[in-house]
């Protein structure tokens, strides 16, 4: 639901930006010229001009990335245009050079080089967690939103593992959308396999999210053909499910909540030994009211891609569609982390956040 809103949102800006856009691009010199005092001609070659880079943004990247730099360059052509407009009204001094328009240009290319680093670079972030069980001290490996060959491919995808296995986790855990409908077959494969070279003392341990089933049946490969991947290369698949893993830990993984119905957090956990530390992997972080009532120590989720652009990362809070974009809360004793994901989907930029696999060490109080 959140994306339905944030799409209609775009394509609303969209609109009305493309407008402001094609006023602010009539404003450079070049085009003034070529223009020779038409106003019809002047409208006409700024379109031209945004029409050529939409189209080598497309080409470069894809249709969607060549909207967001567009919307980007609308934003900031609207802030600078604001603060010349202040800086006019103070000094009384009028500008010749459309200052607007290259400041417009500079910022933005210096703001997405680093959103799209962001995106593509990753990071580790470490959280430390207490318990009042008895469970020693547990390292949980995260990852979630892989959505692979987005920005990393199968390859890619197993040197990240690498990284993740030097942490020396107990366990790692992947809470949704590892592909998408643009992974090709022979990337999910070799990604599995990378899985099923990891040595880990309590396992690795799978819960799909959104994108795991495909929208479109366009990709190489079924749901089922993903979850035979998994499981051939030891990975444990929960859906609306839980097991246990030795004498001190449970987990839970939750069937999407955009995949239909699904199991409540009563019927999820009936029978658990609350004793046991109780690790709840849901991919949309949309249910923490009933998960922190339940019996769960710990909610992990992605989805949400840390709220992946400014100011989209405020939407799902403005909304109410989600409980929590990015990062870790406690709710009645239940600890929640959510992650910015490992990777993304299409956009390929990151401003309001930045990829990352996440490294959670549980101690006793």
């Amino acid at each position: 639901m959140e994306w339905l809103v944030i799409l209609g949102a775009v394509m609303a800006a969209s609109f009305f930006g493309l407008a402001y856009l094609t006023v602010c691009v009539g404003r450079f010199s070049f085009v003034q010229r070529l223009a020779r005092g038409s106003a019809r001609r002047r409208t006409a070659l700024s379109l031209a001009v945004i029409a050529a880079v939409f189209a080598l943004l497309s080409l470069c990247m894809s249709t969607v990335n060549a909207i967001i730099v567009l919307l980007h360059e609308v934003l900031f052509f609207l802030l600078f245009g604001l603060l010349i407009r202040i800086a006019r009204h103070i000094t009384g001094k009028a500008l010749h050079s459309n200052w607007q328009g290259w400041l417009a240009l500079g910022f933005s290319v210096i703001y997405l080089t680093v959103g799209y680093y962001q995106c593509r670079h990753v990071w580790q972030t470490d959280y430390t967690l207490k318990t009042e069980k008895q469970i020693g001290t547990l390292k949980i490996a995260l990852i979630a939103d892989s959505h692979l060959c987005t920005t990393f491919d199968g390859e890619g995808f197993a040197k990240h593992l690498k990284s993740i296995e030097a942490q020396a986790p107990d366990l790692l855990v992947i809470a949704g959308d590892f592909v998408d409908d643009g992974t090709r077959r022979d990337d999910m494969l070799r990604a599995c396999e990378a899985l099923g070279e990891m040595q880990l003392p309590c396992g690795i341990w799978f819960a799909c999210g959104n994108h795991d089933g495909g929208y479109f049946g366009s990709r190489g490969f079924s749901a089922e053909d993903l979850e035979a991947a998994l499981r051939q290369n030891g990975v444990h698949v929960l859906a609306d499910d839980c097991e246990s893993v030795g004498d001190r830990l449970i987990i839970a993984g939750r069937r999407d909540s955009s995949l239909g119905p699904r199991k409540d957090m009563d019927a999820l956990l009936e029978g658990t030994d609350s004793d046991r530390y109780i690790i709840v992997l849901d991919h949309e972080p949309n249910d923490y009211e009933n998960e922190a009532g339940s019996p769960a120590d710990l909610v992990l989720s992605g989805h949400t891609h840390g709220g992946q652009l400014i100011p989209i990362t405020y939407v799902g809070r403005w909304f109410g569609l989600l409980d929590r974009v990015y990062g870790h809360e406690n709710r009645l004793g239940t600890d929640f982390i959510v992650t910015s994901g490992i990777s993304d989907w299409e956009i390929l930029f990151k401003t309001g956040t930045r990829s990352e696999y996440v490294m959670i060490t549980v101690e006793e109080n």
